[in-house]
């Protein structure tokens, strides 16, 4: 399939990269068809909007950035998308980098959950006060050193 994005012009994408966000993400809720597409930055990647071409977001595993996140996940959410088996389930969170010079920063407070399986996604809200929607990236990597 082919997508015309602001960033790259016109790529083509595989099933493999395609997401279903069937409710879309908080914001952009009539936006419900995405690809999964490398950025020149690894470990970053883009979730294009399959819609839109100017929507993209910047997105990252958490895990790279701070090794001790956790989500409890609902399991309403998990159902919705058809999640089995924990090891179905792929974690990101959207990165945001500011024009004004501040922080980057990554959303941890609403991850993207990705079933691997059947490539459905939602995003899930983590009602835990130790993650924020702005965790400071730079600052969480010099952390986990310090782990």
């Amino acid at each position: 399939m082919e997508l015309v994005t602001k960033a790259r012009g016109k790529i083509t994408v595989t099933s493999e990269q395609l997401i279903d966000i069937p409710e879309g993400l908080f914001g952009f809720e009539k936006y419900t068809k995405y690809a999964i597409v490398d950025s020149d930055y690894e470990p970053f990647l883009w979730l294009q909007s399959c819609e839109e071409p100017d929507l993209a977001f910047l997105i990252v595993d958490p895990f790279l950035i701070c090794s001790y996140y956790e989500t409890d996940i609902d399991d309403e959410l998990l159902v919705k998308i058809g999640i089995t088996k924990p090891e179905d389930i792929i974690i990101m969170t959207i990165v945001t980098i500011p024009h004004d010079g501040s922080p980057i920063t990554a959303n941890f407070q609403g991850p993207l959950v990705i079933n691997k399986k059947n490539r459905k996604c939602m995003q899930a809200i983590i009602n835990d006060n130790r993650w924020s929607t702005k965790v400071d990236i730079v600052k969480a990597l010099s952390k986990k050193g310090d782990r």
